[in-house]
């Protein structure tokens, strides 16, 4: 082992570092952007996973001292309160896991639900007992039950792993591939054969769908076996909508792969493109609550649209035609990306 030689690759990788101009801008714009993301999304506040909805409120944002509740149930700094307009509003969302607990605001007796499926609920439903203590709780509160079938939390969590699954798969499967073959100088030598960019494009985009769809197909029926998963809806319009989501980020990633040489950097601009979707297409948590324009930013990525689609099929039985909101705009995002990708694709820029 010799030191002179090590030093030597030492410098010339922390060089080729340093001379990539774009890798290393990126490299400290991007936590950044990530944090003042956060810091805009959550106003300065803590992140509060509990989650209780009430009603009726004529707003989803609410303060917790306007509220009509037992007054150490709505100081409590662990909480954070949505406001629905009706029962019903607030039902569809504690069934969908989206708040943890619903409950009544106004006179005594305190009409409240929570869904036993669900994490959190059990644990806010003793706050709000140890709330009204020493007062007898029968007298104050009065526990309700979801009717119809209850979504278990895990048959509400496996489309969002399946969907991020497929999100990471699409982005870093051409995105990062392709701007490293045209790195090593592969795209080069293919422009020297009668192979087109839109033959290239194409054939893909198409691999990247085929090794997608059989990898969702395995994972999904191993899934299904191994934790019973229930599925209310058709598995061919849940596996017609993965494909459409699964098109649509392909495109994307051949988008942002349509031009660059440094992996480093379309690893950052990766990164900056999944991580927003990851969070606000409601993966792992709800943003019920959260400011108005940010649940207008969500529903302007793709993911949200694939996740809302899959979710309404797998969870509420819904159809193709119920979902066509949904669709169309994959459809349109998938026409708009792929268009784009193509007037900009470059063989060895």
């Amino acid at each position: 082992m010799r030191l002179q030689r090590m030093w030597a690759i030492f410098m010339a990788r922390n060089l080729e570092y340093f001379r990539d101009t774009a890798a290393f801008g990126w490299n400290f714009l991007f936590p950044f952007l990530i944090i003042g993301g956060f810091a805009v999304l959550f106003g300065g506040s803590s992140f509060q996973e509990n989650k209780v909805g009430v009603f009726p409120c004529p707003d989803a944002i609410v303060h917790s001292e306007s509220l009509e509740l037992p007054p150490a149930f709505r100081s409590a700094s662990y909480i954070e309160f949505v406001g629905f307009k009706t029962q019903a509003e607030g039902l569809d969302r504690l069934r969908h896991h989206k708040i943890d607990l619903l409950i009544r605001q106004g006179t005594t007796p305190y009409a409240y639900w929570i869904d036993e499926n669900s994490p959190r609920g059990p644990l806010l439903e003793k706050a709000l007992l140890a709330s009204l203590q020493p007062a007898p709780p029968e007298n104050l509160l009065q526990k309700n039950r979801i009717e119809g079938r209850q979504i278990r939390y895990i048959d509400w969590l496996f489309p969002g792993i399946l969907c991020m699954n497929m999100m990471f798969s699409s982005l870093w499967g051409v995105g990062y591939v392709v701007v490293r073959y045209r790195k090593n100088g592969v795209l080069k030598r293919f422009k020297a054969t009668p192979l087109t960019a839109f033959e290239y494009v194409t054939a893909q985009i198409a691999s990247r769908i085929f090794l997608l769809m059989f990898t969702l197909c395995v994972v999904w029926a191993g899934c299904s076996m191994l934790f019973s998963l229930y599925t209310a809806g058709s598995v061919v319009d849940a596996l017609v909508v993965l494909f459409l989501g699964s098109f649509c980020m392909t495109s994307l990633g051949m988008l942002l792969a349509a031009r660059g040489t440094s992996e480093e950097f379309s690893s950052g601009v990766l990164n900056f493109i999944t991580w927003p979707m990851m969070f606000l297409s409601e993966v792992w948590f709800s943003i019920e609550g959260a400011p108005g324009w940010v649940r207008t930013f969500s529903k302007m990525l793709p993911l949200t649209h694939v996740l809302e689609a899959v979710r309404g099929i797998m969870n509420d039985g819904r159809t193709l035609v119920d979902v066509s909101g949904n669709i169309a705009v994959l459809v349109i995002m998938t026409g708009i990306f792929l268009t784009a990708s193509a007037l900009l694709f470059s063989w060895n820029e």
